[in-house]
């Protein structure tokens, strides 16, 4: 009889545990108590056959964070091409008369190009180049100054979506037509004992005109936990927060608050220590007692500085989830239609383009090219029809699937699947703000191909518990 018992009790525990086995991985995942209160949309999709194997309010518009740069970088790539280069113009107006004295002003002419002085792509040495250029055309000196001309983009800089949080921090900088050093500037502090304000020691670069109140502590922390605050171009900035304490060269990235005029001042410097006298220092655009030439003024093209190829610049978005890259190359997408780059201009074009692709337009809401929006929202299933157009469509391929980084190898997910199956077989885009995890992209395992699209809002869980819970179901998925 307790044999019998036995039998049926395991019998039992066989057919229960089949059971869950066999349950839905989705069902599994959306049910986990961590994820009762959230606001979920995936899919997954047979990249080959392009059947939908699963899904959940795949049709939901939900918060993607940076998921949101594919979006942007697909866009980019099928409007201007791979091989699209930025244009920065040097001209002048006026004249040059026989003794080299260009008796008018120098101007740069930008158009968006991000990589101007950046550390990520791009020539260091460009700022020598240029002068070799204006030393070509005979100029040994400028009876004038050095405009930087942003006229291509509007001037509205921060995005108005973003929060006060973000904006005057380095991944939130200003997005205007010359862009240099990242749009960031070094902020190096010497900092004391726990509770004392530390002292700013050094700025890189020099800015003349900007200051900073300095509200920051020292503390026993050992990580930047410093904030910048301040509205676009404003000279005058604050910092809040805490820096570790007993530091003598602590360096806190912030916003440049104006990177056409320190260009400007960067190659007026470099001018003047070649011996090229300049009669005026640099003049901000607009400026304040300054009349900025009219369309009528002929300006005479001196030197055309072209960026990295549209290519490289996807990668750096996609692969490290660079902010300041992708808000340049979203709003310079409104260049593709109109004089002026406008944040509105260019969601109408995304929107049309991939309206006249198929899509549903109606599951995206975008107002910004990086995902930092919480404003942003776009469904799991938009995402992976774009995912699936660029790879079966595109004749940009390659660039986009090799833009995206490789899960617990590369990029901003490196920390993603590591150690499991799926280390080096995932290749996708991450997204994370405040009570926000995404991913979108494909997976190669077992001879078998997906696409997918997973958005996690106001997990129960931490940061760390959504994503294990995310790379469970992936594992769960492509297990069966």
């Amino acid at each position: 009889m307790k044999k019998r018992l036995l039998l049926l009790l395991l019998f039992l525990q066989i057919i229960v545990s089949s059971h869950l086995y066999a349950q839905n991985p989705v069902d599994n995942f959306v049910n986990n108590p961590l994820l009762k209160n959230a606001n979920i949309s995936l899919m997954v999709k047979d990249l080959k056959t392009g059947k939908e194997l699963h899904s959940y309010r795949a049709n939901n518009a939900t918060v993607p964070a940076s998921t949101m740069k594919v979006v942007t970088t697909a866009t980019a790539l099928e409007i201007f091409g791979s091989d699209y280069r930025y244009e920065t113009l040097l001209a002048y107006d006026g004249k040059i008369d026989a003794t080299g004295t260009l008796n008018g002003n120098l101007f740069i002419i930008g158009s968006g190009d991000p990589t101007l002085g950046s550390s990520k792509l791009g020539d260091p040495h460009f700022l020598s180049k240029w002068v070799e250029a204006i030393k070509a055309a005979g100029i040994t000196r400028i009876n004038g100054s050095i405009i930087p001309d942003e006229s291509k983009f509007d001037n509205e800089g921060a995005n108005p979506k973003w929060t006060w949080d973000d904006i005057g921090n380095y991944y939130a900088p200003g997005i205007y037509a010359l862009a240099y050093l990242d749009n960031t500037i070094r902020v190096t502090f010497k900092s004391g004992a726990v509770g004392t304000t530390p002292e700013i020691v050094n700025l890189n670069p020099q800015l003349e005109g900007l200051t900073i109140e300095n509200n920051l502590l020292s503390s026993r922390i050992s990580f930047d936990s410093a904030y910048f605050y301040g509205s676009p171009k404003s000279m005058q900035r604050s910092v809040r927060g805490e820096i570790p304490a007993n530091k003598p060269g602590f360096v806190v990235m912030a916003e440049l608050p104006d990177p056409g005029l320190a260009l400007a001042q960067a190659l007026h410097k470099t001018l003047s220590d070649q011996k090229i006298e300049i009669l005026s220092p640099p003049v901000p655009m607009p400026a304040s007692g300054f009349t900025f030439p009219t369309s009528t003024v002929v300006r005479t093209p001196l030197y055309t500085h072209y960026s990295a190829p549209l290519s490289q610049i996807v990668k750096e978005i996609n692969e490290k989830s660079n902010n300041f890259y992708a808000e340049q190359v979203f709003k310079s997408l409104s260049l593709s239609r109109d004089a002026v780059a406008t944040n509105k201009r260019s969601v109408d074009i995304i929107r049309n383009f991939w309206k006249t692709r198929g899509m549903d337009t109606n599951q995206l809401y975008q107002y910004d090219g990086s995902g930092l929006s919480p404003a942003n929202s776009v469904s799991a299933a938009f995402l992976t029809n774009i995912m699936e157009y660029m790879y079966k469509k595109s004749k940009h391929k390659e660039v986009f699937f090799n833009s995206l980084a490789i899960a617990g190898k590369t990029g901003s997910i490196t920390g993603f699947l590591t150690n499991t199956s799926l280390a080096g077989k995932v290749f996708a885009k991450s997204g994370t703000i405040s009570r926000v995890r995404s991913y979108t992209g494909y997976i190669f395992y077992k001879n078998h191909e997906w696409i997918f699209c997973i958005m996690v809002n106001n997990s129960i869980g931490n940061y760390r518990q959504t994503q294990q819970l995310i790379e469970d179901l992936l594992i769960d998925i492509t297990k069966r």
